[in-house]
């Protein structure tokens, strides 16, 4: 669950991202407000992961707030304007997405899903720098899910979202992160991207042969031409 505040000085604005947030299942909308300085006061005393920020606002412009809470409490930022202008100085100070007023719900959803993914990494590495984390949690069917490491058999991409498959047998969990961000989840000592559509770990692979991994549980996945050096030096790394 994302806990979130919007900050805009039109009623009509704010009542949007209030709509749209209730139809979100991971998102908290905690607080809304109508001006900057009430806003800031509020959130140096309950902090929150996500914030909907408009930018031409009186006394405090968005960006001007941004910038003050990224070297305090650091929230994801959404901004919702009207101003394109501004998109240069929104992605300068890292905002997750920027919004031009009307947005549709479509494009509200994408980035709320763009926040929920960059929590989920977050969080992760947090785990990582401790050393190695023996688990993950990915975001599924609207929850964050803990999966063990140990236990996941491959990674696979399906369309829009990824499947985790498990050594065990059991049921694959499926969530909307791509392939690409499931490997930023995951240790690199110990998984290796062999293909565009998969993920395999080291201790997994019991053979390879004419370009294709066979993993231990019998799985046999083709290696893309642009994965093969990674493999090779994947294998290295495992002896």
């Amino acid at each position: 669950m994302l806990k979130c505040v919007a900050i805009d000085d039109e009623p009509w604005a704010l009542s949007l991202v209030e709509q749209y947030a209730k139809k979100i299942p991971f998102l908290q909308l905690t607080a809304t407000f109508d001006d900057a300085v009430s806003a800031l006061e509020f959130l140096n005393n309950h902090p929150i992961d996500l914030l909907f920020l408009d930018i031409q606002m009186p006394d405090i412009t968005g960006i001007e707030l941004a910038k003050v809470l990224k070297n305090k409490t650091n929230p994801f930022i959404i901004f919702t304007t009207a101003y394109k202008d501004y998109a240069y100085e929104g992605f300068e100070i890292e905002a997750v997405d920027y919004l031009l007023k009307p947005f549709t719900f479509e494009k509200f959803e994408k980035a709320a899903q763009k926040a929920q993914t960059l929590s989920q990494i977050q969080l992760n590495l947090k785990n990582q720098q401790e050393g190695e984390s023996p688990f993950i949690f990915i975001w599924s069917e609207y929850q964050q899910l803990k999966i063990e490491l140990k236990s996941i058999s491959y990674v696979e991409a399906k369309e829009d979202y990824t499947s985790f498959h498990f050594k065990d047998g059991k049921r694959p969990i499926m969530s909307l992160l791509l392939l690409k961000k499931a490997m930023d989840l995951l240790p690199t000592q110990s998984f290796i991207r062999i293909h565009r559509s998969y993920i395999v770990p080291i201790d997994n692979i019991s053979s390879i042969l004419n370009q294709k991994v066979k993993l231990k549980t019998g799985e046999i996945f083709p290696i893309g031409k642009s994965h093969r050096d990674n493999v090779t030096e994947a294998l290295k790394i495992g002896q």
